[in-house]
């Protein structure tokens, strides 16, 4: 028997999108929000290493986050499937290198469309789903280098900088209805993404990501992270 716990939502059909849900961090949240109950719609380019988490609780659906129009098929057909949307999982994302003295402009064009615009147009399609809820939440997960440049790709950092003031501007826009807003910024985490010098053991784990992101989203209205930076080292943040 499950006991209520009044601090936090009843995740009971709740539904919960995630895009990136195929690999790395977003596969290990989709893990973790299953084992909690959730409904989820989980987002991905590639379905062939999905279909057994496919069923009567998820749905499997194309997203190609360089498609401007597939946030809004994917929203429409979640609120098909499920008559509601309660949360959105901004998790898929992309790097290059990229820098002021070399690099390919298009690379930092890319970088822009997934980091950045994937995840507003996403926010677009869902809110007034959110917005019904009355208690909606966005979880963007961004990245350290997001909120101070230090090493690495400056392309990288200019659009995780940038999906720092989307998470912003959107957790302000839409207080009032309800939705509340998170940045989670890892650094350095144990994924086919981890940087050189980091290793399985001294990496921040994808499990920890999810274990956050559970947290953040069955918050209750009253009690708001707008960021989470999460790191494996120690450093001073601004």
């Amino acid at each position: 028997m499950t006991i209520p716990n009044p601090g936090h939502l009843d995740q009971a059909g709740r539904v919960i999108m995630l895009s990136g849900a195929n690999r790395g961090i977003g596969a290990v949240i989709a893990k973790r929000l299953r084992q909690d109950g959730y409904l989820l719609s989980l987002g991905a380019r590639a379905l062939e290493n999905m279909a057994e988490q496919a069923g009567e609780n998820c749905l499997c659906h194309a997203f190609d986050a360089f498609d401007p129009e597939s946030p809004k098929a994917w929203a429409d057909a979640t609120f098909a499937r499920f008559g509601r949307i309660d949360g959105l999982i901004n998790n898929a994302g992309i790097a290059a290198a990229f820098g002021f003295e070399d690099g390919d402009e298009a690379d930092l064009d890319r970088m822009l469309e997934v980091n950045l615009k994937a995840p507003y147009r996403l926010i677009c399609a869902a809110l007034p789903h959110l917005k019904a809820a009355g208690s909606g939440r966005i979880v963007t997960v961004t990245s350290m280098a997001g909120m101070r440049f230090k090493r690495g790709s400056p392309g990288y950092a200019m659009s995780k900088f940038a999906a720092m003031g989307l998470n912003s501007a959107a957790r302000a826009q839409f207080w009032d209805d309800g939705i509340r807003v998170t940045a989670v910024a890892p650094g350095p985490v144990n994924t086919d993404m981890m940087p050189q010098g980091f290793t399985a053991e001294t990496a921040t784990q994808p499990e920890t990501i999810a274990d956050i992101i559970a947290t953040v989203i069955a918050m209750p209205n009253n009690a708001s992270v707008a960021s989470v930076p999460i790191n494996a080292v120690f450093e001073p943040l601004p």
